[in-house]
């Protein structure tokens, strides 16, 4: 279904500021118009041969991408479509060999206005590999993760992605059947570990490609 022009226009004029403001904190930041160039540029900043690994993301699937990435040019570590990777014995072994990847690539969870990336885990594998360790991260966000500010983007996590996230993961927990949020202490919590990176830290290489569509949870 198209997009009516308005629409777009509001998309395209919240994601420039936002990009504009994310630079301004340090952050590689560029606007891809839809999910398809989004594709290509991310695919542009990958060198052949590299290895690459992941935090789960629902936009990079989204963005078709996992077919190029399994096309054997590169060496992806903790593939989304292996599962030997996504559980079992391997899983962490796995996940903490992408800590040291040449990329690593993840959604986000909110971005706000003024440049701030504000996400939360369970694991803390995809929070970590924006802080420190990959040689460069790319992280990949629809215009639906822009919010006005801290507080909208935590209610944005608690109250919208991971209640839906938990239902698509089958986790038992309260949110997974209700719906809602109620800072609950299941084993399976969803929302475990919650960092908000105002400006991109010291000595490492972070790139958000923000999308003028809506993608992801």
């Amino acid at each position: 279904m198209s997009i009516h022009p308005a629409k777009q226009w509001h998309y395209e004029t919240m994601a420039k500021k936002t990009v504009e403001a994310l630079k301004k904190n340090d952050f590689d930041a560029v606007y891809a118009s839809n999910a398809a160039e989004a594709r290509r540029i991310v695919l542009s900043l990958i060198p052949a041969g590299a290895t690459i690994g992941f935090g789960t993301s629902m936009t990079l699937e989204a963005l078709g991408i996992f077919e190029d990435l399994r096309s054997g040019e590169y060496q992806p570590i903790n593939a989304p479509w292996d599962p030997a990777a996504q559980a079992g014995p391997m899983r962490m072994p796995l996940r903490r060999q992408a800590m040291t990847a040449d990329v690593f690539l993840a959604g986000t969870n909110a971005i706000t206005l003024d440049g701030k990336l504000v996400n939360t885990d369970a694991t803390g594998n995809r929070i970590a590999g924006m802080i420190f360790g990959p040689k460069k991260t790319i992280l990949v966000a629809g215009v639906n993760k822009i919010v006005h500010t801290l507080d909208e983007a935590l209610d944005r996590i608690s109250e919208w992605a991971g209640p839906q996230n938990s239902r698509r993961l089958n986790y038992n927990t309260p949110c997974a059947t209700t719906g809602i949020c109620n800072d609950c202490r299941s084993e399976g919590r969803i929302c475990k570990a919650t960092v908000i990176l105002h400006r991109r830290t010291t000595g490492t290489d972070v790139t958000v490609v923000l999308v003028g569509e809506e993608l992801g949870l």
